[in-house]
């Protein structure tokens, strides 16, 4: 939307404009063009104007987006159609003959930056469907050249404004009272201007409050209508010519959705009440309060907020707090900013995080979200079988998809992404990887979808101007990973339940993972600017805070039932150590056939590598207790059971146990209540084990 970028213009007192201005009411014909109250004419109004030319029936029935509405009324007017169409496409077809004689020419180089201010001016000129379309390509420095992304860059906050008579004339006349009686002061001229409205600073008269004053541009509704009416209809002629799997129409039926919804003020107004409402609270983030009151459709009053544009800041922290806030929206919430750009995110000088422009919002819906975190979970575990059904769960693949073709073709596509580890995964490289396989398996784009990617997207864009390596899914993760081991959703804790026991066996390595990246999801400044690494005992305290809290009971269970599988293996050991050995010496020692099956073996296993866990996190990089050849075997299976003979000293030292020890008696005291608790549940647990052994090899 529009930056409100320092130093403020001064505020001057309202009343001053009322003896050098008749307070003349707008023409119930039309949204008038600003050349009808000044000389200086903005360059999309003097190019564009007479898309302006609507009555004012017609300009009422396009309150909200419906194509047949706006067909209908640009059917009849076919000279208008035509004449935009002609110099939409002359306009553009212009540059791109530059750009190609350049090319053929030798002369790319040189005019590089050339064309790409010729490109921006051309945008401005085509007016705010352009702009919009411009600003969503602009913050993603990994895709777009410099030249063109410094020129585009210009595009949020550096369009030429509107006429400020007329401005006034729409405030008085939305708000039904003078200038002077609505505020003290008020800037004389607009602080910015951006596609849709400009901003003024002013000072609320009642209140004494100081607040932004958002105007609508005049005729903007109509010329976006018109070209949202053409670009449907070339989306249709390129969906057909080129074959594409995805709709196309209704993708751009989903941004001209949003983009109206954003001409709406009282619609933002409640979309910003609910945002401050729900994220509001959220440490280091700012939301501006709205007032309704001094709020229509095509005037917005807010609180003014103070800053600096996030992309000229080097503040890896916001950055972190921009990712957090991003997680709560898509992920816990569903209600999610879906036009981040630059222009819309500042840094305030107390060091925050302010959200602007609450016009384009998106909805993800509660099953959405949990296909989406699933489908980060089996992408970061390699589970490629997994994911093809996450792909049909969010819709992006037709429930006919051959599944084992899919799964090697993410195979392929994801493998060499993935094996850099979570935190080197580019979002912006994910989704280029994806391309081919999206065209032979008939990906759609459903219309929700590409709304949540271009979130995402934009905001991985804005922290690569800070830090090139920066990959927001690796930023992400931890909050999904600590989401997953906490979240009281059934859907959830299947899917946990799933991740962890992979035919049956527990992948205790996936609970490290899950445990270990949900550490590092921190808020803390300190910890982000400075990366710093937590000691043995705070990571241990920090697990088992979480293990024994009531977000963890699920996790809990889980690991109670696994620490009696593991105790139970154990003592088999142990005794048939304790037997091996005693009949040592015998004259006549019989052949001894060990009763320890491979289950046995990696509960054995999993137990050594739960408590090397539990030790800290310097001992989680030992390989857990490696396997002698021959595992399977008699000679292996006795062997093992002589390498775990009388543990636990096998298991760990006691130098290894003590940072967990030492972290026990630090714990909360409902935390300590919750660990007394347990030695009960993995006796009754064990005991179950140890009778149904007996009764298997009794009678079976």
């Amino acid at each position: 939307m529009l930056l409100v970028p320092p130093p403020s213009p001064p505020l001057i007192p309202a009343a001053n404009f009322t003896p050098s201005r008749r307070h003349v009411r707008l023409p119930r014909r039309v949204l008038a063009t600003p050349a009808a109250a000044s000389s200086e004419v903005d360059a999309f109004t003097q190019y564009s104007g007479y898309l302006f030319e609507l009555s004012s029936s017609e300009a009422e029935s396009l309150t909200e987006y419906k194509i047949s509405r706006i067909a209908a009324i640009y059917q009849k007017k076919p000279f208008i159609l035509l004449r935009r169409l002609f110099q939409t496409a002359t306009t553009l077809g212009k540059w791109f003959a530059l750009r190609y004689y350049d090319s053929i020419t030798d002369r790319g180089d040189l005019m590089f930056e050339v064309r790409a201010a010729e490109l921006r001016k051309i945008l401005v000129q085509l007016g705010p469907a352009y702009i919009k379309i411009a600003q969503a390509i602009s913050s993603r420095p990994d895709l777009i050249p410099p030249s063109y992304l410094d020129e585009l860059s210009l595009l949020q906050d550096r369009i030429a404004p509107f006429s400020t008579e007329v401005a006034f004339d729409i405030i008085e006349q939305e708000l039904k009272l003078p200038i002077d009686a609505l505020f003290s002061e008020i800037s004389p001229e607009p602080v910015a201007a951006a596609s849709l409205g400009q901003v003024y600073q002013a000072r609320l008269r009642s209140s004494g409050k100081v607040v932004a004053i958002k105007v609508q541009r005049p005729g903007v509704r109509a010329a976006i209508s018109l070209d949202i009416l053409i670009l449907r209809f070339l989306a249709g002629v390129i969906r057909r010519a080129g074959k594409f799997n995805t709709d196309l129409q209704s993708v751009v039926d989903e941004w001209a959705s949003s983009l109206f919804r954003e001409m709406n003020y009282i619609t933002e107004a409640e979309n910003g009440v609910k945002f401050r409402q729900l994220y509001g609270s959220i440490k280091d983030v700012v939301v501006p309060e709205m007032y309704a009151g001094q709020t229509t459709r095509k005037v917005l009053t807010m609180q003014w907020v103070e800053g600096q544009k996030l992309a000229e800041v080097k503040d890896l922290y916001i950055i972190e707090v921009g990712v957090y806030c991003s997680f709560n929206q898509l992920l816990e919430c569903g209600f999610y900013h879906a036009d981040p750009h630059p222009g819309n995110l500042l840094r305030t000088y107390d060091g925050k995080l302010a959200y602007l422009d609450f016009g384009m919002m998106g909805e993800f819906k509660q099953e959405l979200r949990d296909g989406f975190i699933e489908a980060c979970l089996h992408l970061v575990n390699r589970d490629y079988d997994a994911l093809a059904i996450d792909f049909v769960t969010l819709g992006l693949l037709p429930p006919t998809a051959d599944k084992e073709a899919v799964t090697e073709a993410l195979t392929g596509v994801f493998r060499n992404a993935v094996s850099r580890g979570i935190r080197n995964i580019s979002f912006g490289d994910l989704l280029g990887n994806l391309g081919t396989t999206m065209y032979k398996f008939k990906f759609r784009i459903p219309s929700y979808f590409s709304l949540v990617i271009r979130s995402l997207a934009v905001l991985e864009g804005i922290a690569i101007n800070v830090n090139p390596n920066y990959k927001v899914l690796g930023s992400t993760y931890p909050w999904i990973a600590r989401k997953v081991l906490t979240d009281s959703s059934p859907k959830l804790k299947s899917s946990l339940q799933a991740l962890l026991y992979e035919d049956g066996v527990f992948r205790i390595d996936r609970l490290e993972s899950l445990l270990s990246e949900s550490l590092r999801a921190r808020m803390e400044r300190v910890s982000v600017e400075k990366q710093v690494e937590d000691d043995s005992k705070m990571v241990i305290q920090q697990m088992l805070s979480f293990a024994l809290n009531e977000k963890g009971a699920f996790v809990r269970e889980i690991l109670v039932e696994e620490l009696a599988k593991g105790l139970d293996a154990l003592g088999l050991a142990t005794l048939e150590s304790i037997t091996s050995a005693m009949t040592a010496n015998l004259p006549f020692r019989p052949n001894p056939i060990s009763s320890m099956t491979d289950d046995d073996i990696t509960n054995l296993r999993t137990l050594r590598r739960f408590v090397l866990l539990l030790s800290g996190p310097q001992q989680t990089e030992t390989p857990a207790s490696q396997l002698p050849e021959g595992v399977g075997s008699k000679d292996g299976q006795k062997q093992f059971s002589d390498q775990v003979a009388f543990l636990p000293y096998g298991l760990v030292s006691g130098q290894e146990l003590q940072p967990l020890l030492s972290a026990i008696f630090e714990l909360p005291q409902a935390s300590q209540q919750v660990l007394l608790r347990l030695p009960a549940d993995v006796a009754g647990k064990l005991a179950s084990r140890v009778v149904a052994r007996i009764v298997r090899r009794t009678f079976l």
